[in-house]
């Protein structure tokens, strides 16, 4: 290795615990013709990255969306912020010096990532670059659930449950900007957090169970995924979504047991059931021009739990596998 064209990644070579990462020197990457080489100055971190990680459910594996033995992806992180370093002889949008962001398949944890040119957005002129990091598959995904999966209409009831994570807080901020009453589930400590970011009202989950207390949405978008999907059933009206985005992890199955028993009971019912998978979706870059021009114009805004600089990629997984991070965990390189 020609250790003048070497940069720092964090390398998964193996399935198992935050440990595995390892801090390693690898080469610089060369972009291709319609790519772009990035400086990367921040990234963030989240369930897709401990999915991946460990390797679980292990039903992924046999389904292919992890490896079957070992990662499919190397270096994880789908969040990116940074400065173009360098650009391919086709690239005629970017040059070197401009502030960028994408959502990416994996290249998030390491110094430089090249990325392909139609799916590169110029980053928000009025924050971060952490702030910016914070924004591609939450943002993203929040965004496909509300208006492509769930068909969001003004004045429409929206509940999202899982309000005060990465994605809920985006979500109930894009909900609001569509005109929607919103109602945000999340634990007490977070419920000041939740109102403060534009909900309607707010249910305390461990004092209250929304599908008992008689209230019917138009639109459950389920961040959380605490819930049977015949409970769900008993807060949506007649013609109301149930938007899937993720669930409680486990070894085995869990969340893809909830996901699949939603959308089988949903062919038998009067209601919807969609599901939303942001890493496949085509008009990323698009999506990511839209938050950026609402987040510029100051109607949603990028909610920071915690920080940690690039050495500490694996604590800043840890914290954030634990399940109890309002808003996003960011790194910053």
């Amino acid at each position: 290795m020609d250790e003048e064209n070497a940069l720092k990644a964090f390398v998964l070579r193996s399935y198992g615990s935050p440990d595995v990462l390892d801090l390693t020197d690898i080469d610089m990457p060369v972009p291709g013709d319609d790519e772009v080489l990035v400086r990367v100055r921040a990234t963030s971190v989240q369930p897709y990255d401990w999915h991946h990680m460990r390797g679980e459910p292990y039903v992924s594996r046999l389904m292919g969306g992890l490896g079957l033995r070992k990662p499919r992806i190397s270096i994880l992180g789908a969040d990116m912020a940074g400065q173009v370093e360098a650009t391919g002889r086709n690239v005629t949008g970017f040059r070197p010096g401009d502030e960028v962001f994408a959502l990416l398949e994996q290249g998030g944890f390491a110094e430089y990532v090249c990325v392909r040119e139609d799916e590169l957005a110029p980053k928000p002129k009025n924050v971060s670059y952490e702030q910016a990091a914070a924004v591609p598959m939450a943002g993203s995904t929040a965004l496909l659930g509300l208006r492509d999966e769930g068909r969001i209409q003004p004045g429409q009831k929206v509940l999202v449950n899982g309000a005060s994570g990465g994605v809920g807080t985006f979500a109930v901020q894009l909900a609001r900007v569509f005109g929607a009453e919103v109602t945000g589930v999340c634990s007490t400590k977070n419920m000041d957090l939740v109102r403060s970011i534009g909900a309607h009202k707010v249910i305390d989950y461990t004092k209250e169970d929304f599908t008992r207390n008689g209230q019917r949405y138009d639109l459950l978008l389920d961040i959380a995924g605490n819930r049977p999907a015949s409970a769900c059933l008993r807060a949506l009206t007649p013609k109301g979504t149930h938007v899937l985005i993720g669930g409680p992890g486990g070894r085995w199955l869990k969340p893809v047991d909830h996901i699949f028993s939603v959308l089988a009971v949903s062919r038998f019912v009067s209601q919807r059931a969609a599901m939303v998978d942001a890493t496949r979706c085509p008009q990323n870059k698009q999506n990511l021009m839209m938050l950026a021009e609402l987040i510029e114009a100051g109607k949603i805004t990028p909610i920071i739990d915690r920080g940690y600089p690039f050495e500490e990629i694996p604590a800043a997984v840890r914290y954030q596998e634990a399940g109890r991070s309002p808003g996003k965990v960011v790194i910053t390189l």
